[in-house]
């Protein structure tokens, strides 16, 4: 049977994948950060009928992670990730480390260790739960995505490196989905300890400046990567977004440093005037 490690199951994308791929028979097991997280998986696990390992396990921890490596994972799933709000000028040195170390140091050291198993078996499969946001970026998500702009850094080496290993990577981009991350993510600025009269932005009148969709094209693209009937090595959801990323990116070529000078970006404009959680 296909062990499964899921780390960050504790809510979102990463809680509802695991549930599914334990209906469908898989050895999954759920990491959660937090021990509290256990009791509330195992309730939902237990009102589905399905058999689900729940496991301790935040990704900055070097403990939990010397555990993790001894589970004999076939597929691991870095789902784990926080996401820090605001502008690159007024994010406090203290949130800004945060955001890497659960976003890209912890994750990276854990695959490390389950990497170099799965070598020893010659095969295994790595998924990176990346973003649109590390293929583009947004004004008021700079430490975010520069996060996961290192984890798609790091998942196309590690490709190239494990490929000769029978090793498989790949990366799964959501792009805006109404679970309640993308709100919490303009949130963060209440736990900051800084001077708010030093900051060049009221964070009490700017929301998520996007529309966000249903999260079930997620739960059912992440499911089909781990269990191999997709098999490409990138799948951004939703699908009707494709074009447009791919549009963002290559007109950085084009971009000038004088464009807009002196206005205000359009995104930073909606940020003022969207409310939070607003449906596509």
């Amino acid at each position: 049977m296909t062990t499964v490690l899921i780390t960050g199951a504790g809510s979102g994308f990463g809680r509802e994948v695991a549930l599914r791929l334990a209906a469908d028979g898989l050895d999954v097991i759920a990491g959660v950060e937090i021990a509290a997280q256990i009791y509330s998986l195992s309730q939902e696990a237990q009102s589905r009928g399905v058999i689900l390992r729940i496991e301790k396990l935040d990704v900055t921890d070097e403990r939990d992670r010397l555990r993790a490596a001894q589970w004999g994972v076939d597929v691991l799933l870095n789902n784990a990730g926080i996401s820090e709000g605001g502008s690159v000028v007024d994010i406090p040195e203290q949130n800004l480390r945060r955001q890497y170390e659960v976003n890209v140091i912890g994750p990276v050291l854990l695959t490390q260790a389950i990497a170099k198993k799965m070598v020893l078996k010659k095969k295994g499969k790595i998924v990176f739960m990346s973003s649109v946001a590390g293929l583009t970026t947004d004004p008021f998500a700079g430490a975010y995505s520069s996060s996961k702009h290192a984890i798609e850094a790091i998942a196309d080496a590690l490709r190239q490196e494990l490929q000769e290993f029978g090793v498989e990577v790949a990366t799964v981009n959501p792009g805006p989905f109404l679970t309640g991350f993308n709100d919490r993510m303009f949130e963060t600025w209440k736990t900051w300890q800084d001077d708010p009269s030093e900051r060049l932005f009221d964070y009490s009148q700017l929301a998520f400046p996007h529309e966000q969709y249903d999260p079930e094209p997620v739960y059912q693209t992440t499911f089909r990567v781990i269990t191999g009937e997709v098999d490409s090595y990138r799948n951004v959801e939703p699908k009707e977004i494709v074009d447009g990323q791919r549009r963002q990116i290559e007109a950085v070529w084009e971009r000038k440093t004088t464009d807009g000078l002196g206005h205000r970006h359009e995104l930073v404009d909606k940020a003022y005037n969207i409310e939070p959680g607003t449906p596509v």
